[in-house]
């Protein structure tokens, strides 16, 4: 399938890379019917979804039952008067119902919003108006419906609510009802254009209420380079990304790229994470490449890995925040497998990436993904040199990259304020080494200026979590009269270190980051708290620390 938007699929150097990357993008590109449909037409037979849960069901979807199941799922919203351009919420954590429903939709032409359970009543009365979303689909347990229920008489354009069950409220209509009743789908006239909204994701706002974030009909080719080229997936592969189909990474990694590769993708539809259990999924699907992020790997090499047959990995890669280079070192040790960074935004695909034909570093997010132009800029608008930290920006003087966003839904000033003279600011500082690698800084908000230095949170956050002592911590800045601002650490104590908070850990700690990374960047103030300020999505939100260091 990748051949119909890629002339070469194999490349030997990131020089070849940069030159001979060329994605096609055919007109009023759907993936629904290009894609989804095209596989069922041409290998209906092929393995699609590979869908198992923690109660011990497990179900091997071709592309021919996918076809069959987004049909009949597009019948049934159709029927409830779902179109093109009008926007649906799923609230489906790792149910087989998200592809389904996901997939339909597209077909439809109408507008994705994926959401996460975690979501409360005020969170879906701020979704619904913000957004005029028509209709809601959920998991069927309790805590999703009752705060459904809560919000709606505050949701004025939100007409159907549908649940998959096992509860169906009065007032829900039942999706498996629906599914069984629908009549043959047909197809829309025309369902979408290019130009038109697909996707849309809620931010998890850190510094504010959550921006929409609005993408096209294009974006999953903008995923050929994650799928592809970045998860280097082929079409024996049995991937495994572990995500909530509640946020970005869901898109990343169990949809759209994996497809476009023609690999299968794996769901663990489970409630509670827990790493003997991810072992165990790989070593009983023979799965061949796992996407995660450094924390889940931190919890891998924990267990006792030698009791489990992981001969089948093949590939592994990384994202969401800085890989400790013990955790890259420990795993390569057990396993024989590299792990592979890479980096991206809600706001766009894979923008950097350590890619299989390069020496990875660990700790570096790689290189610039030849789709974007990626550049690193100055408060004063001077492209960096190398070592010198500054903001990540994408030029887009040769019109809007394939991947990136269309900006942010009803919100110009915002989208103005990021996306500018043909530069988007992604808000993220970092700094580029000699070979060309990227290495994370933090969030330009985030970024402490002490005596002339620039610190960021990351890199010290990443030292502190090496020490036995520290469960989770969030790195700030303190106002101070001599150095301008100091650096703060919060952290969580384990339970070993519960009791011991005093100066001797204080110093323990200190010293720990000293040796571990730059002197300079040690805390000279340290909080130990039982929680840290987070976001829905699980950010952490370093915004109201600092609020109550002033």
């Amino acid at each position: 399938m990748i051949e119909r938007f890629v002339k070469r699929t194999t490349f030997t150097s990131q020089e070849d890379f940069i030159k001979n990357l060329k994605i096609e993008v055919p007109e009023n590109f759907n993936f629904g019917y290009d894609i989804v449909d095209a596989w069922a037409a041409e290998q209906p037979n092929k393995n699609a979804i590979l869908w198992t849960n923690d109660q011990g069901a497990s179900h091997q979807y071709t592309y021919a039952e996918l076809k069959e199941k987004t049909d009949a799922t597009a019948s049934y919203f159709q029927r409830l008067g779902i179109g093109r351009g009008d926007m649906v919420m799923l609230i489906l954590k790792r149910r087989i119902e998200f592809w389904f429903s996901t997939i339909a939709l597209h077909k439809l032409g109408a507008v994705v919003i994926p959401a996460t359970h975690l979501l409360t009543k005020k969170d879906i009365v701020y979704r619904c108006n913000a957004a005029d979303i028509k209709m809601i689909v959920c998991a069927g347990e309790k805590v999703i419906t009752d705060h459904i229920l809560e919000a709606m008489p505050c949701c004025p354009t939100l007409q159907h609510v549908v649940s998959i069950g096992p509860i169906i409220p009065e007032g829900f209509k039942s999706f498996q009802e629906g599914i069984v009743e629908a009549a043959p789908f047909v197809k829309p006239e025309q369902s979408n254009t290019n130009e038109d909204i697909m996707l849309m994701y809620f931010t998890s706002g850190t510094t504010g209420e959550p921006k929409m974030v609005a993408h096209d009909f294009t974006y999953p080719l903008g995923h050929i380079t994650t799928g592809s080229f970045w998860h280097n997936l082929h079409e024996n592969s049995l991937h495994l990304t572990i995500a909530d189909t509640g946020w970005g990474k869901a898109a990343w990694g169990k949809l759209y790229g994996q497809m476009i590769a023609g690999a299968n993708i794996f769901v663990y539809d489970h409630e509670k994470f827990t790493p003997a259990d991810i072992l165990q999924k790989i070593q009983d699907s023979k799965i061949t490449s796992l996407c995660a992020p450094p924390t889940i790997y931190r919890f891998l090499i924990k267990e006792d890995i030698s009791k489990y047959d992981l001969s089948s990995l093949e590939y592994c890669t990384t994202a969401g925040e800085a890989l400790n280079y013990s955790v890259y070192e420990t795993f390569l040790k057990i396993t024989g497998i590299r792990l592979m960074e890479g980096f991206g935004q809600t706001e766009t695909t894979m923008t950097l990436g350590t890619f299989p034909w390069m020496q990875p570093k660990p700790g570096s997010m790689g290189v610039p993904n030849p789709q974007y132009e990626i550049d690193l800029l100055t408060p004063d608008g001077r492209p960096a040199e190398d070592g010198e930290q500054a903001q990540i920006v994408i030029r887009t003087h040769n019109g809007k990259p394939l991947g990136l966003f269309k900006g942010y839904y009803r919100d110009e000033e915002r989208t103005d304020d990021a996306w500018h003279d043909d530069v988007y600011y992604t808000g993220d500082v970092a700094w580029r080494d000699e070979d060309g690698y990227y290495w994370f800084v933090g969030r330009a908000d985030d970024v402490i200026k002490s005596s002339g230095y620039r610190i960021g949170p990351f890199e010290v956050e990443s030292a502190l979590m090496t020490h036995p002592a520290v469960v989770e911590c969030a790195i700030t800045g303190v106002p101070d009269e001599i150095r301008g601002q100091v650096v703060k650490a919060t952290i969580i104590l384990s339970k070993d270190y519960k009791g011991k908070e005093g100066a001797e850990l204080i110093k323990e700690l200190q010293d720990h980051v000293k040796k571990v990374t730059a002197p300079y960047k040690y805390p000279r103030v340290i909080e130990f708290v039982d929680e840290l300020p987070k976001t829905i999505s699980g950010k952490i939100r370093r915004v109201e620390i600092r609020e109550k260091n002033k």
